[in-house]
């Protein structure tokens, strides 16, 4: 059983019967799910249950591992991501991701902003400072780093760092945000910021996060997806789904039962 691929309104990415495995293990079985555009979607499940996994199909962060075996389609404005003509580059531009563990680049902080920008063309010289100035607010971090944007960014908090790296995906203006367990390793301080970020994009921007934390899933998603096994069991509403899953399997999760 699978949550069913809902194509009505207005859907910005979709996972068809989505299979992956790396060698004999097989990861994700016929996984199908919607994440509608401008909204918040929360994947949910227990450690292992394939939703990092299924994350980083979203932008093929997986075409490098030996042995991946990936059947199905994922679709970005109705277009499949891996079909081969794919420029893959523009596509993590496209759909951005902010990983479990901040990972700035080893250049300076301003670096860390602008580079990507620069890469793709986005910003013109002249408007560089303004622009960068502009996303660092945005993520809260302008003061604390507005006299050291020529510093290391690995002498910020963890926190910080893990701001950077959320600016630094945004100023590429993504469409997509992904987001692995952003807040796992953070204060809560620093958590609520990204909570209220995440808060901020919607409607701008079509998001999907893994969260182990079902009250921070319950609070910033529109939609929740839980998975369990490699499989999407249930996709609904946050509010209806917290409320009253249908499926027995996310009733025993929610409750802390063996599903």
């Amino acid at each position: 059983m699978r949550a069913p691929l809902d194509q009505s309104g207005d859907v910005k990415m979709s996972v068809d019967d989505l299979f992956l495995g790396f060698g004999r293990r097989q990861v994700l079985h016929g996984v199908s799910a919607h994440f509608p555009k401008g909204q918040v979607t929360a994947l949910i499940g227990p450690t292992g249950c394939g939703k990092t996994t299924l994350l980083r199909c979203l932008n093929r962060l997986h075409d490098s591992r030996p042995g991946v075996r990936i059947d199905g389609r994922v679709l970005l404005n109705g277009e499949d991501i891996y079909h081969r003509s794919t420029d893959v580059r523009e596509l993590r531009r496209r759909v951005g991701m902010l990983f479990q563990r901040p990972n700035p680049f080893p250049q300076s902080i301003r670096e860390n902003v602008t580079l990507g920008a620069r890469i793709h063309g986005l910003w013109a010289r002249g408007e560089t400072e303004s622009r960068a100035e502009a996303v660092l607010r945005d993520v809260g971090l302008w003061d604390a780093v507005r006299d050291r944007l020529s510093g290391t960014p690995f002498m910020l908090s963890g926190g910080q760092q893990q701001l950077l790296c959320l600016a630094r995906a945004l100023a590429v203006e993504p469409e997509v945000l992904l987001l692995d367990e952003p807040t796992s390793s953070l204060d809560p301080h620093s958590t609520a910021r990204i909570e209220e970020l995440i808060d901020s994009l919607k409607g701008r921007m079509t998001v999907v996060f893994v969260t182990h934390n079902l009250q921070q899933a319950e609070r910033r998603a529109d939609q929740v997806v839980f998975m369990l096994d490699g499989e999407a069991v249930e996709a609904a509403p946050a509010r209806q789904f917290f409320a009253g899953p249908t499926d027995a399997r996310s009733q025993a999760y929610l409750e802390g039962r063996p599903a």
